[in-house]
């Protein structure tokens, strides 16, 4: 019972929407009715601007941190593992945010910086460089779990690689749009200059609807 109860407070932890949060208090505006419509930092920086993006950040990652911290708060012997799913699935499918959240990659870093750093580092590290050579930021996402995957065999944890593996095609689901954006040309590079104007007309459209409201 206690088991389900930490799962259970694990994924409500995840379905705090920090985007939303942020968005509403501070600037007054459903982050969700812009850009990609992602409850993440990526699109609220996009939407809202750096600092609500390292503010949302900071969030998503804290959420992955203490939701798999929450055994040794109470005192119960669970699989961090199975925290850190239920964390993620919180994130992703939000129950406080219509179940429309975020893709899971600041919290998923949050759970591995607790329960294993070198996961992390091995992720994480692999994250950014592909970012770096593509300039895809949903490249750098999809990559992870494919990291993730590979290390695990290298340490033979058949446990780790089923689990990583799922959690690969996981990413490609959440990232569904962004493939096919590639596929039709119509993906944004970080180094693109369209990203400016982009962001010109989501605040437009941002300062449109905060008059309204």
């Amino acid at each position: 019972m206690e088991t389900y109860f930490i799962i259970l407070l694990a994924y409500l932890i995840g379905s705090i929407p920090f985007a939303l949060i942020v968005g509403k208090l501070k600037y007054g505006a459903d982050v969700r009715n812009f850009g990609s419509g992602n409850l993440g930092a990526s699109n609220s920086a996009l939407v809202l601007g750096k600092k609500a993006g390292i503010l949302v950040l900071l969030g998503d990652v804290s959420k992955g941190v203490l939701a798999v911290s929450l055994p040794v708060i109470f005192s119960i012997e669970v699989n961090p593992v199975y925290i850190g799913v239920a964390v993620i699935l919180g994130h992703c499918f939000p129950v406080f945010a219509n179940f429309r959240g975020g893709k899971a990659v600041a919290t998923t870093a949050g759970v591995l910086i607790t329960i294993n750093p070198i996961l992390f580092l091995s992720g994480y590290s692999t994250f950014f460089l592909v970012i770096f050579i593509t300039k895809y930021v949903f490249f750098g996402s999809l990559s992870i779990g494919i990291a993730l995957t590979v290390h695990s065999i290298f340490i033979g944890s058949f446990e780790l690689m089923l689990l990583f593996t799922l959690f690969s095609l996981f990413m490609v689901y959440l990232h569904r749009s962004n493939i096919t954006n590639y596929i039709c040309g119509k993906e944004v590079k970080i180094t693109d200059k369209r990203i400016k104007k982009y962001q010109e007309q989501i605040k437009e459209e941002l300062s449109e609807e905060i008059i309204k409201s």
